[in-house]
Order: C-alpha cells, then sequence, then structure tokens
C-alpha cells in the first residue's frame, strides 16, 4: 500500500477533531482568547444553539491586520517564543490551533482594531482559506462570527444532539470561563434571549451568586488553606446542602477550570460520615501553584492537567476541606456572633438568686362529680336523643359514605408494621406485603402504559412551588417537557433557572419541601439522554421514575389506605416482584409460626 501525506485541508478537518467537538468547544475557546486580550467586557451571541451562528465579542487589546491574518495558521501564538515558556503558562491559549481549528471546519469573520489605529480589519475564511481581507471601521476590540458549524463535514453535523442539549453545553463552559474572572462583565444570548448577563464583581462569591443563584451562595462556606507548594482558596457546601445529582463542582488552577478525580476523591473524603452515600456537595476550589509544577499540556482540550506533587496537594484540599467543616459542625446550632443572643448566666453556687419569689399552687374541686350533668345536657329529667348510626347515615347519604372509613370492613384484620410493611391473614399463614416495593411496583405499570400510550393521571398541588434549578437544569426540563407531561408532571419554565411544579403524578407527594428533593433527582435522572432502544428506554425510564415516586410517597397509615394498595397490587400483572426483580409479598406459614412457640 502506498504512503502519501495528506491534503492540507483533510489534515486540518482531522486536526479540528481535538478541538472542535461540538459549538461549545468553539465558545470555549474564544472566550478565552478575550479573556487573554485583556478585554473587560465580553459578549456571547449565539443562534440555533451555535449552528447557525457563534459571536464572540470583547473590547481587549485587538490585533494588527498582519496579525489578523496570522492568527489563522496552525501554530500562530504570541504565548511561547522557546520550550521553556512552556513551564511558565498563566493564559489559557498558547498552541494556536484554536482559530484554524475553527475555520477548518466553519465559515468565520473576524473584525478586530486595536486603539491606536483609525481603522479595524476585516478577514473572512472558510475551510482554511482566506476569502477576503478589508479594511473597516470597528470599535476597539475582537469581534469574532462562526457560522454554519460543520458545513463541511456533513456527517459530523448530523452527530450533534438536539438544541437543548448543545445549549446546555454552552452554557456549562460560559459557566466556567466566567467564574475564573469575576473583574470581567460577561454577557450570554441564545436567539435574541439573554441567558445570563452578569456585570464586574467583586469577588468569586459574589460572581457564583450572579451566575448560579443566591440559593446556591447560602450553601457555601469559605475555605481557605496555604502551603510551599499551593494557596487553596474558595468555597463549600455545608453538608445538609449535598445532593444526589453532580452539579456545582468546579476546580480552578491558576485562572483555569480543570477536571480532576483526584483532587474530587480529596473532598469527598473530607465528607465522610457527613453526607449519604451517593451524595455529593457542591464546592467551588481555586488553586494558585507555581507554573512550573502543573503541566496543563496533557489533554485536547486542556480540561486535564497533571501535578507535579498531586499528593501533597491531595492532602492540603482535604486539609482545608475537613478544618472548616469541622468548624461548621460545632458552630452551626450555637451563633455565637449573634449581638442579639442572650447570655447563659453562670450559676455558680448562689442557686437562691435565681429562685422564683412565689411557687404557683393548683387548687382542686373535691366536691366536682364528672358524672353529673351540665347545665343545658341530658340528665335524670333530659335523655339522651336518638343518634342516627353510621349505616344509616351512609345509606341515606350515597355520596358522603366514601369519606369515613367503614368499620364493618375487614380492614380490622390488616395490621401495618413500622409503616414499612402489611400484614394480613392469608389461606396458608400471615402474607407480609413490603409497602414502598408495592407502591414502586404499581408506579411502574402507570408509567410505563403512560410512556408507551401516552395516558397519565396528574394530581394538582395545592400551591404550586418554585423551585431554582440552574440555567442548564431548566433548559434539560425544557427539553424533556413532553416525556415529564406524558408521566404526569406539570412543570413550566418561570424565567432563566427556575421552574414551577404545578402537578406531580398521582401518588407522588405535592409538599414543598419534597418537590424541591424530587426535582433534583428528575434533572439526574433526565441528565442520562436515555441513548437506548426503543422499548428498553420505556422500562428504564418507567423504573427509574417509579422508584423515584416510592420514595417520595405519602405514607400508609390506616388500614383503609392499606387495603387499597393491596387490592391495587393483587390486581398488576406481577405482584410479587417489582420491575428490578426484587420480591414484594412473602408468605409466612402458619407451621413456621407454631415453631416460635
Amino acid at each position: 500500500m502506498e504512503l502519501r501525506i495528506l491534503p492540507k485541508n483533510i489534515a486540518d478537518m482531522i486536526a479540528a477533531g481535538e478541538v472542535v467537538q461540538r459549538p461549545a468547544s468553539v465558545v470555549k475557546e474564544l472566550m478565552e482568547n478575550a479573556v487573554d486580550a485583556g478585554a473587560t467586557d465580553i459578549k456571547v451571541v449565539v443562534a440555533d444553539a451555535g449552528r447557525t451562528l457563534i459571536q464572540v465579542i470583547d473590547n481587549g487589546c485587538g490585533m494588527t491586520p498582519d496579525d489578523a491574518v496570522l492568527c489563522f495558521e496552525r501554530h500562530a501564538t504570541s504565548k511561547l517564543a522557546s520550550a521553556e515558556d512552556l513551564h511558565h503558562i498563566l493564559t489559557f491559549g498558547f498552541r494556536g490551533e484554536a482559530l484554524a481549528s475553527i475555520v477548518a471546519v466553519a465559515e468565520v469573520t473576524l473584525r478586530t482594531r486595536q486603539t491606536d489605529a483609525e481603522l479595524g480589519v476585516e478577514v473572512t475564511m472558510a475551510a482554511s482559506e482566506n476569502k477576503g481581507t478589508r479594511e473597516v471601521s470597528c470599535p476597539v476590540g475582537t469581534n469574532i462570527a462562526v457560522r454554519n458549524l460543520f458545513y463541511n463535514i456533513p456527517a459530523r453535523r448530523k452527530f450533534l444532539k438536539s438544541d437543548n442539549v448543545e445549549l446546555r453545553h454552552i452554557v456549562e463552559e460560559f459557566q466556567r470561563v466566567a467564574l475564573t474572572r469575576p473583574d470581567i462583565a460577561f454577557t450570554l444570548t441564545h436567539n435574541g434571549k439573554d441567558i445570563h448577563v452578569v456585570k464586574p464583581a467583586p469577588s468569586f462569591k459574589f460572581r457564583i451568586q450572579d451566575l448560579l443563584g443566591p440559593a446556591v451562595v447560602g450553601e457555601l462556606v469559605d475555605i481557605e488553606a496555604s502551603t510551599t507548594l499551593a494557596h487553596v482558596q474558595g468555597y463549600v457546601g455545608k453538608p445538609e446542602s449535598a445532593r444526589k445529582a453532580l452539579g456545582n463542582q468546579f476546580f480552578f488552577v491558576n485562572g483555569r477550570y480543570f477536571r480532576s478525580p483526584l483532587l474530587h476523591k480529596a473532598v469527598m473524603k473530607a465528607y465522610e460520615n457527613l453526607i449519604p452515600e451517593g451524595y455529593t456537595p457542591s464546592y467551588f476550589i481555586y488553586l494558585d501553584v507555581d507554573p512550573s509544577t502543573v503541566d496543563v499540556n496533557i489533554h485536547p482540550t486542556k480540561a486535564e492537567i497533571k501535578f507535579e506533587e498531586d499528593q501533597i496537594l491531595f492532602q492540603t484540599v482535604f486539609a482545608a476541606v475537613k478544618e472548616v467543616l469541622g468548624k461548621v459542625g460545632v458552630a452551626g446550632s450555637i451563633e455565637f456572633d449573634n449581638p442579639e443572643a442572650r447570655d447563659i448566666p453562670v450559676m455558680g453556687t448562689r442557686f437562691e438568686d435565681y429562685r422564683p419569689s412565689s411557687i404557683p399552687t393548683g387548687g382542686v374541686d373535691l366536691s366536682f362529680n364528672p358524672f353529673d350533668p351540665m347545665p343545658g345536657q341530658a340528665g335524670p329529667d333530659k335523655p339522651i336523643p336518638d343518634r342516627p348510626s353510621y349505616a344509616s347515615f351512609v345509606d341515606k347519604n350515597d355520596n358522603y359514605g366514601a369519606l369515613f372509613e367503614d368499620r364493618t370492613l375487614p380492614t380490622s384484620q390488616i395490621l401495618i408494621v413500622q409503616g414499612k410493611y402489611i400484614l394480613s391473614q392469608s389461606a396458608g399463614g400471615i402474607m407480609a406485603v413490603n409497602i414502598r416495593r408495592a407502591q414502586e411496583r404499581l408506579l411502574h405499570d402507570r408509567f410505563l402504559k403512560a410512556l408507551t400510550a401516552n395516558a397519565h393521571v396528574s394530581q394538582a398541588a395545592l400551591f404550586p412551588v418554585q423551585v431554582p434549578v440552574g440555567v442548564e437544569g431548566r433548559l434539560l426540563i425544557e427539553e424533556h417537557s413532553e416525556l415529564l407531561r406524558s408521566l404526569g408532571f406539570d412543570i413550566a419554565p418561570f424565567g432563566n433557572d427556575t421552574v414551577v411544579v404545578s402537578g406531580v403524578p398521582e401518588g407522588y407527594s405535592a409538599q414543598q419541601g419534597v418537590v424541591e428533593g424530587l426535582l433534583a433527582d428528575i434533572l439526574l435522572i433526565l441528565k442520562d439522554e436515555h441513548h437506548a432502544l426503543p422499548g428498553v428506554m420505556e422500562q428504564n425510564l418507567a423504573q427509574q421514575f417509579a422508584v423515584l415516586g416510592a420514595c417520595s410517597a405519602s405514607p400508609i397509615t390506616s388500614p383503609l389506605e392499606a387495603q387499597r394498595l393491596l387490592d391495587a397490587l393483587l390486581q398488576s400483572e406481577n405482584p410479587e416482584f417489582t420491575s428490578a426483580g426484587k420480591r414484594i409479598i412473602a408468605i409466612i406459614p402458619a407451621d413456621e409460626l407454631e415453631k416460635r412457640f
């Protein structure tokens, strides 16, 4: 087989695949370039989740006409002059690959002007070719518009997800960059609608509040620690605010976002025995280290990095988080700094000083007879009138009979144990039913029917519940609105980062506290995106929502409720096992009971 050198345009497309994976990749690279240019105001404009347009406008230093053309060449960079410079990188971009990769798979128009120039320059690129350069009148800074992403690679464009999915990724990258620089104003607009508008903030905490809301900031406590290797500062969530769903976990080093399974493990170790298994706290941890001790060039998108002394850094992060959690745990119940709090008196041995001046006494009426009739009540001369029996009341008021528990029904033979099990007499002994698993079985059958036949039952909440879910969460719920509606959820967006829950499926609790936790679990389920074969997807969804509903269902407290649950369960096609194969019903034989005595 003959070897050949690939043409430049094909080589550029292949190389672009490492940097430009989706529209969010373009947003990340262009925002980082704007930050490196010294901008104090960065605007990101997106149309059709980045398919049609991604435009980043900044007021940075701009470029000369020559640099405006040269910047699209591969490995054209102003950040590196020698190999030694790789050990002292403090900027986002330094390899000169971003713009070259973008112009290989999109149509790009660049306008830029420096402060001392009267006119700017416009460069038009497509498929790595310069389509024209001309002088234009434009503001100081850089305005770069990327249109028709992957227009020359139809197969790659076909694999992009829905607009909501791609927009969620764009929001995620936007937040990561905006969280590194609270001193810069950022704006994100999609299809003419503002998603984020954040002004310069005095601290990282204010920037977190602007991006993610006051509810997130209210759950955070400050951490800080310094060693010869690194300075660690930031914020971690209180243990009680931990969630099942991943979200709001951020590491930054020298102003750059990165992922680190090792440091995530350090944070989770600090929360041991403080949060339930499977829960994750929020954290925003900023590290300042010597650039020569970290390698930011081990990943194509620079999302992962390598530390020279990673074990020491592990211990530093662990100790910083553990220390502040210890303080929160001890001081959380007493407000030592509250000026209005009363001092607890020191009693010492002067007990008489605190004895009340008089001790209240109680009186007793020894002549009182509880069986004597009160004035106006029945007595020997006033017989008690006949009272209508329950049976006669039901006979005369059939419409109201369902409101009362019929004491003549065999519900007296049903026993509820610790709110977890229902015991009832059976032909061979005693039948024991796991309440939660029975509810899970019924909800699974109902949800599976709803998903396949679009038949659902929803119960309206007495008071609609507003739940802050963040911009990404709102987009996720909006994307799956039809699915949620088919299951019986009535959830509508409210602003950019909040939803209103007006109804939940029958069997779910509609209490505000339960609904807030419910939304967190729903987001966790929806993030799976459910890429499965038809039939399998519906089964998986029905099972997950059934487990969720059984956990949040109202408790069974009366024999009548227990009887209704049993009746519904025994009408199921498979009353003995849940959809996950867990046993629901167990029979305790009579001879087994005899062995106990």
